[in-house]
């Protein structure tokens, strides 16, 4: 008998409610089938905790005397966007600090950036906030330089257009030099592999078409309570896909929007990546109800039932060249090393799915408390079936 998101919340308020991380629910749809999995269990708790250079913070700081309607701003010495309103602005977690000391002495280091003001700025630390303003009559100010704290702000809103890769390459390098990626630090002529994902975990390969993840889905994140905004840039569900629905390559998206007020800079991490720049790391937790035997089939997905596609990021990927060297699952990845053409590669991930698990099991535990409700989606994210793709772009002369 189909359960319903209501029906579930009802059994969480009651403490009645039966929550499994992904982890678990393998082993409990290995031992009791998925008709049963799907009576017995109410919620599937999945996780990810990795680089997500899409990710960014709305922040209003309140109006100055006199006013300024800011043209430029800088905090911390990182230019943010401020072409909104007089003085709300938006700051990405990709974005450089200018004249970086540490690249200025060493050429390819980036050692802070967007990610790492959001980071300090959800710490509670202070931020030195720089503006300029071209001046008007009602907002006359034209520069303006003080510290600002996320205690006194106004809204401070983690707004993330693209989180949560359905997916995702696993990246090596065919050329005979080492190069810097967003991936890592790739040796030569297939040194090493890297990867990006929690596997049997992630969201999105517990839910492969979207069923019960849309908009307006309560998540955790970054420590705090999120929701799903939209669907993600870049989101293409039409791609190939595997019998059990998980596609061969990266497929959809989300975007997510938190106060970053209730959040925790534990989950939300500025990182720097060697010779490619600055990122934030996103944690990110995902209840999917389990409202038939059709989704506890889906979240029982293991690693060895997830592959990704392994892509030369030496040549083919800076090229946009659409060229698969070989496929392997995650549970190949995980364990320390893969072989293409005869050739042992150790692996390595830049995600963290120990922090992915801690997740899992911390969402888990607040809806046994009912300290955290499921919401119905107000609408579905685009599926194979909306026709709805990734294009890239098609240079014209301008």
């Amino acid at each position: 008998m189909p359960k319903t998101i209501a029906e579930i919340n009802e059994r969480i308020k009651q403490g009645l409610a039966v929550v499994v991380t992904a982890e678990e629910m393998s082993d409990v749809v290995d031992e009791m089938g998925a008709g049963e999995a799907a009576r017995k269990v109410d919620v599937v708790t999945t996780a990810t905790f990795g680089a997500m250079c899409s990710s960014g913070v709305f922040v209003n700081f309140g109006h100055s005397a006199p006013k300024i309607k800011t043209q430029k701003v800088w905090l911390n010495d990182v230019p943010a966007y401020s072409g909104i309103a007089a003085v709300d602005l938006y700051l990405g977690a990709a974005e450089l600090q200018q004249d970086d000391p540490a690249n200025r002495l060493y050429p390819g280091e980036f050692r802070y950036g967007g990610g790492h003001v959001i980071e300090d700025l959800v710490a509670g630390k202070d931020i030195v906030m720089k503006a300029t303003g071209y001046g008007t009559d009602d907002y006359p100010r034209r520069e303006l330089e003080t510290r600002i704290n996320i205690k006194t702000l106004n809204e401070v809103t983690l707004f993330n257009p693209r989180n949560g890769y359905q997916n995702y390459n696993v990246a090596v390098n065919l050329t005979d030099r080492p190069i810097y990626t967003y991936m890592g630090l790739l040796r030569p002529r297939m040194g090493n592999a890297t990867y990006s994902s929690a596997g049997q975990l992630s969201p999105l390969f517990n839910d492969p078409f979207y069923e019960t993840i849309g908009i307006g889905t309560r998540i955790f994140l970054g420590g705090g309570v999120g929701y799903v905004a939209w669907w993600g840039t870049q989101h293409d569900p039409g791609v190939d896909r595997l019998p059990n629905g998980i596609p061969r390559t990266g497929a959809g998206t989300l975007a997510t929007i938190g106060d970053a007020k209730q959040m925790d800079p534990y989950f939300l991490r500025g990182t720097s990546m060697r010779g490619y720049g600055v990122t934030l790391t996103v944690g990110i937790g995902i209840p999917i109800p389990v409202l038939n035997e059709r989704i506890a089939r889906f979240t029982a997905v293991r690693d060895r039932d997830i592959v990704a596609p392994v892509v030369d990021y030496g040549r083919d990927y800076p090229n946009r060249v659409s060229r698969v060297v070989a496929e392997v699952t995650y549970e190949e990845l995980r364990s320390g090393s893969i072989a293409i053409e005869g050739k042992e590669i150790p692996t390595g991930g830049i995600s963290s799915y120990r922090m992915a698990r801690r997740i899992a099991g911390m969402l888990k535990e607040w809806i046994e408390k009912a300290e955290f409700l499921l919401t119905e989606p107000v609408a579905k994210l685009p599926g194979s079936e909306s026709g709805y793709s990734f294009k890239p772009l098609r240079e014209r002369k301008a």
